[in-house]
């Protein structure tokens, strides 16, 4: 168990080496664009590679679990080895795995990724709240027991989220009431000036929809996890316009832009660096 919370260690992780989550995203095109085999051999060797490039080089990783489980058990083993060795080299990560249920089933869900006694507990998970906010319960409580953390679904960069973030219920998105839910829990940090526990994930590419929706990013004290950089189509300078006065909250994450300079060691850790110092200068 930590004794420093997951917002301390996040913030002093992204003042350190750059406002950057980089993903190790290993599906078909990318494995074999880097001339490997789609087989769990090539899976281990592309994502031990990425553990080789950016441990200790970036701010947060984050492993796309969906891309691991396609191989079963021993795909998952690869998983646990990827999470391990980043927390050994002292370097954060988001499992990637979005997660959503109810009562003892969410807290299963808790315990697996974030428990004391998981196999290879991530610093912090994405979970989905649509089964309302309430539901992700244990799993933000236990999370805040173990000094880890959660990164709630709220504004995605898919085409499809609209129809569900954006719908109103007395006179509230259901985007906001996600907002509202990360602040209430983040409070105790708030009132310190400091980063919560409790993350949403805030797409790069949803244009207006923040300021629109009157969605206050920077009151509810939440890291906020930006997908959509590089080839969804966002750029470093679209996330003052998106993110206003939240931006110091803001980390960018970004996959094939810089997996796709793999599989060089030195070229994956360089393409890293230069998305990390433009992030940087356009925050």
């Amino acid at each position: 168990m930590s004794t420093t919370t997951f917002g301390t260690r996040l913030r002093a992780a992204m003042d350190t080496h750059g406002p950057l989550c980089v993903g190790i995203d290993p599906h078909r095109a990318l494995v074999e664009s880097w001339g490997l085999s789609y087989d769990l051999a090539g899976l281990e060797r592309f994502a031990l590679t990425c553990v080789e490039a950016f441990a200790g080089t970036v701010a947060v990783v984050k492993p796309q679990s969906a891309f691991f489980e396609v191989f079963g058990s021993r795909g998952v083993a690869v998983l646990e080895r990827v999470l391990s060795d980043l927390r050994a080299a002292g370097t954060l990560t988001i499992l990637d795995a979005k997660r959503g249920d109810i009562g003892s089933t969410m807290g299963a869900y808790a315990e697996a990724f974030l428990g004391e006694d998981a196999t290879a507990p991530a610093d912090a998970l994405t979970v989905s709240p649509y089964l309302g906010y309430g539901s992700l319960r244990p799993a933000i409580d236990l999370a805040a027991r173990t000094g880890r953390g959660v990164f709630v679904l709220a504004l995605t960069s898919n085409p499809e989220g609209p129809t569900v973030q954006h719908a109103v219920r007395d006179g509230h998105s259901v985007a906001e009431a996600v907002v509202a839910g990360a602040a209430d829990d983040n409070a105790e940090a708030a009132a310190r000036g400091e980063l919560g526990h409790v993350g949403l994930v805030v797409g790069a590419t949803v244009g207006d929809a923040v300021t629109r929706l009157g969605l206050d990013l920077s009151g509810s004290a939440a890291p906020l996890l930006a997908p959509g950089l590089g080839a969804q189509g966002a750029g470093p300078g679209d996330l003052r316009a998106v993110f206003g006065d939240a931006v110091a909250q803001v980390l960018p994450n970004v996959s094939r832009s810089v997996l796709s300079a793999g599989p060089d060691v030195a070229a994956l850790t360089e393409a890293a660096a230069r998305d990390a110092d433009a992030v940087r200068a356009a925050l």
